[in-house]
């Protein structure tokens, strides 16, 4: 057990290059096993995975650049293994769902390639072997989009590396800034994250090496208005490019901020928290009504990302347990809803020659078995009781419920919103009256692959809606060592009295949820917490809170 991490990371990658020199009728076959061999070595992992311990386990470490404090070093808590077993199920089926594509070889290789990249960057250790792994993710589906692409492909392609690795390229300045800081404070380079987490770092510092992180990560997820990349690349890129675009790479991004943003940063989180809301909400329903708007169900498919990531984004800036562990839910949960809704955008396209949802309707008369598929996804998405859908956003909520009151409010539209353009676009694709018959007698059903992979998804789907427990307690113990390091680096009085606050703030308004009084005692409650934070605040002198690193301090 003791390199069993570092298996998952380098099995597919060995996998991937062996594929090249195979034959299409074998590659596909060896990806799948190779894949579920994957899966069986992750689950092998949460198994031995003690979810009682705050500490970060699984530990590999070998020194690479040992002068500069670059080395080879993983590690997973309970955050990161959920993200690994959503990389491991979503390459699993994405290998079992692939058809038509020539080479297949090389489109195996590419999802194998990827899962390699990805295991890597949710267990990197060392900031600099994140930054690698996290820039090499962009390899795999580059390819995949500009070989494999429709349209502008190519203009795609190159529109998508071009936003994501100039991004990156500020968060590596960041990297490097960092580097030298703790060079300055302990008179030696090093990379490690537990060392940063260990460095004090002024608020002054915080602020300007938040944004170096924060621009790279808002490009993935992506945040708007830096999200100029995404039509195209989603519009353009094949079935299980988008897959993988949506389910795996933008978690990417909302991943750093809880690994990275949240303790590295916490002044600087508390302090931007309302700004980054404000772009929360607006993804919400900004991504909600463009999808109501797009014609091409892909587009909507994506756009319901956005909106979707939002609330992901309000959760995690929540700075509550409650908000935090909804929102790595809700990572896990759209991985597994928007990787099936796109399979199923990709099957009627297959079917149909187009995207376009008014191209034929009433397909429930001809494909009842898709039909029921799709609505399963589709409640998921909406966020429908019992579904993987409706957990993680009903705790992301919840969370920032204790800290904003209003802003839940807002962010509660999403299930409105989402419900207005996913119902729209089931209720005319499937129980519309199509004028031409011939048209629809040549839609077929799924066959028995789709249905494999498809049922898998729905398993999830209601199996984690209805008894979401296992995985919840596994991301708790990840999410609960991250808020005790925010409490314990910050610098600014306010952000202490803040994150030492919330979790009673929290309880208090689940009792105020259970008796539906939602004004009343709990405002006047927030009021004098804020009064309180802002006296801490002018208490706070300025000197304190611009201390500069002092060599040898």
């Amino acid at each position: 057990m003791e390199y069993l991490l570092s298996i998952i990371i380098f099995f597919p990658l060995l996998a991937g290059l062996a594929v090249f020199a195979l034959e299409d009728r074998v590659a596909k076959f060896f990806g799948a096993s190779c894949a579920t061999i994957e899966l069986v070595l992750v689950l092998a992992l949460w198994v031995g995975f003690d979810s009682g311990s705050s500490s970060v386990q699984f530990e590999n470490l070998l020194m690479l650049i040992p002068a500069f404090g670059i080395s080879y070093h993983i590690g997973v808590d309970g955050i990161s293994l959920a993200l690994i077993l959503l990389n491991a199920i979503v390459i699993l089926l994405s290998v079992l769902f692939l058809h038509g594509k020539s080479p297949a070889s090389h489109f195996v290789a590419c999802l194998l390639l990827l899962e390699s990249i990805l295991m890597g960057v949710f267990s990197a250790q060392n900031v600099v072997l994140f930054y690698v792994f996290w820039e090499l993710s962009l390899l795999p589906i580059l390819y995949m989009i500009g070989v494999w692409g429709s349209g502008e492909k190519l203009r795609a392609a190159l529109q998508f590396f071009l936003y994501t690795f100039f991004a990156s390229l500020i968060m590596l300045l960041g990297i490097l800034y960092y580097g030298f800081l703790f060079f300055l404070h302990s008179k030696q380079f090093s990379f490690e994250l537990a060392d940063w987490l260990a460095m004090p770092l002024p608020a002054s510092y915080q602020l300007w090496l938040f944004l170096a992180f924060f621009i790279a990560i808002a490009v993935k997820i992506p945040i708007i208005p830096f999200h100029a990349w995404l039509p195209h690349a989603y519009g353009n890129a094949p079935t299980l490019g988008s897959v993988v675009l949506s389910a795996l790479l933008l978690k990417m991004g909302t991943y750093a901020l809880v690994r990275f943003c949240l303790p590295l940063f916490p002044d600087a989180s508390i302090e931007l928290s309302l700004w980054i809301l404000v772009l929360g909400l607006v993804m919400i329903i900004y991504g909600a009504m463009v999808a109501y708007a797009q014609t091409d169900m892909k587009q909507v498919v994506a756009y319901s990302s956005i909106s979707h990531m939002g609330v992901v984004v309000l959760g995690i800036f929540s700075f509550t347990l409650i908000g935090i562990s909804g929102a790595v839910f809700m990572m896990f949960a759209h991985g597994i809803v928007g990787a099936a809704l796109f399979m199923l955008v990709g099957i009627f396209a297959a079917r149909t020659g187009s995207r376009e949802i008014g191209s034929i309707q009433g397909v429930a008369r001809a494909a009842p078995v898709f039909c029921a598929i799709f609505g399963v996804v589709v409640m998921a998405n909406v966020g429908l009781p019992l579904t993987i859908g409706f957990v993680g956003e009903f705790l992301s909520l919840l969370g920032i419920f204790a800290t904003y009151p209003l802003i839940a409010l807002l962010g509660g539209l999403t299930i409105i919103l989402s419900a207005a353009y996913m119902l729209s676009l089931y209720k005319r694709l499937f129980f519309g009256k199509e004028a031409d018959e011939q048209k629809l007698a040549k839609f077929t059903d799924v066959n028995r692959r789709e249905k494999l992979v498809l049922g898998i998804f729905s398993a999830c789907i209601i199996a984690l809606g209805i008894y979401p427990k296992p995985l919840l307690t596994l991301i708790d113990s990840g999410v609960k060592p991250v808020l005790e390091t925010m409490a314990a680096r910050a610098q600014v009085s306010s952000s202490k009295i803040l994150l030492t606050t919330l979790a009673s703030k929290q309880d208090r308004a689940l009792d105020q949820i259970k008796s539906f009084d939602l004004m009343g005692e709990y405002s006047a409650e927030m009021l004098d917490s804020t009064q309180a934070i802002e006296s801490s605040q002018l208490e706070s002198s300025p000197a304190q809170q611009s201390t500069p690193l002092l060599l040898g301090e």
